[in-house]
C-alpha cells in the first residue's frame, strides 16, 4: 500500500530496505538526508535482566522502567546507550560529509525524574494490573510483558553524539504542542492512539478478548489524569555530518 500510494510521475525512486536502524543499511557516503520519526524510542531488544526472576532488575508488575526500581532503569539505560552507539556509527558511515539527519522523538526534558516519563505506559500497566486483580489476566503474563521503549533526554543524546564524534547539532528544540480537542474527548483520543500503536503487541501477549475492556479502563483513567503528563514531550533535532569522519572511523 505504501508504494502504491506514491505519485506515478514522481522524479525520485522509492525502495524498501530490510534491516534494523541499529545496523548498516546503505553503502558508505551514499545518503544526503535522513529522517527518523519516532523510531529511536524503540530499543532493538528488551534488556534480558528485566525478565529474569533471579535478577535484581526483574521488572515484576510493571511494563516499563519509569515507575520501577533503579536496577531496571540502569538496565534500560545500558540498552539505550548500546543502541544509540550503533545508530550513530551506522549513520556516520552512510551519510555524506555535510549531510543532514533529522530526528523527531518523544523524550524527557533534561533533569526530569524517570517517574515523570512514559506516564501513558505507566497508566496502561496499572490497567493491566487491575485486570489481574479481577482475574481477567494472569499476573505471570503481565510480568513477562515489558515495552522495549526508552524516553531519551536531549542531554543523553548530546552525550552519545560526543562519544561518536561524527555529527554537530544544527537544531535541538522541544516541539511539544497541546492536543487539539474536537468531536472526540481528549481522553478518548489518547486511548484510541494508544490502542492503534500497541494493539498488535497486546493481542499477541494477552489475547484479543481483553482489548475492549482494557482500553475502556484506560480511557477512564485518562479522564482522571493530568492530560499534559500523559502526552509527554516531543523533540526535534537536526544533525550535520562532520568532515573526514568516515576516514576517521575506517582508520
Amino acid at each position: 500500500m505504501l508504494f502504491k500510494s506514491l505519485p506515478r510521475n514522481s522524479r525520485y525512486y522509492a525502495a524498501g530496505v530490510p534491516g534494523s536502524i541499529y545496523g548498516r543499511l546503505f553503502p558508505n557516503a551514499s545518503i544526503h538526508f535522513v529522517h527518523s520519526s519516532h523510531a529511536i524510542k524503540w530499543l532493538s531488544r528488551l534488556p534480558k535482566e528485566v525478565l529474569d526472576k533471579k535478577s535484581p532488575a526483574w521488572n515484576k508488575g510493571h511494563i516499563c522502567y519509569s515507575n520501577s526500581t533503579d536496577e531496571v532503569v540502569r538496565a534500560y539505560e545500558a540498552q539505550y546507550a548500546e543502541n544509540m552507539e550503533c545508530f550513530l556509527h551506522a549513520g556516520a558511515h552512510e551519510i555524506v560529509y555535510g549531510g543532514l539527519m533529522l530526528l523527531t522523538f518523544p523524550g524527557s526534558p533534561d533533569g526530569s525524574p524517570y517517574s515523570h516519563s512514559l506516564v501513558s505506559l505507566q497508566l496502561l500497566g496499572s490497567c493491566l494490573m487491575d485486570l489481574v486483580r479481577k482475574g481477567v489476566v494472569s499476573e505471570e503474563k503481565v510480568d513477562s510483558f515489558n515495552m522495549p521503549v526508552y524516553s531519551m533526554s536531549p542531554q543523553e543524546l548530546e552525550v552519545a553524539l560526543k562519544q561518536n564524534g561524527c555529527f554537530s547539532i544544527d537544531i535541538m528544540a522541544d516541539i511539544t504542542r497541546p492536543l487539539v480537542d474536537d468531536t472526540l474527548s481528549i481522553s478518548q483520543k489518547i486511548a484510541s492512539q494508544m490502542r492503534a500503536y500497541l494493539e498488535g503487541m497486546l493481542k499477541k501477549q494477552f489475547g484479543e478478548e481483553i482489548l475492549d475492556e482494557l482500553f475502556d479502563l484506560y480511557r477512564q483513567k485518562c479522564e482522571q489524569s493530568i492530560i499534559n503528563t500523559l502526552l509527554g514531550h516531543t523533540f526535534l533535532v537536526v544533525l550535520r555530518s562532520k568532515a573526514d569522519c568516515l576516514n576517521m572511523l575506517v582508520a
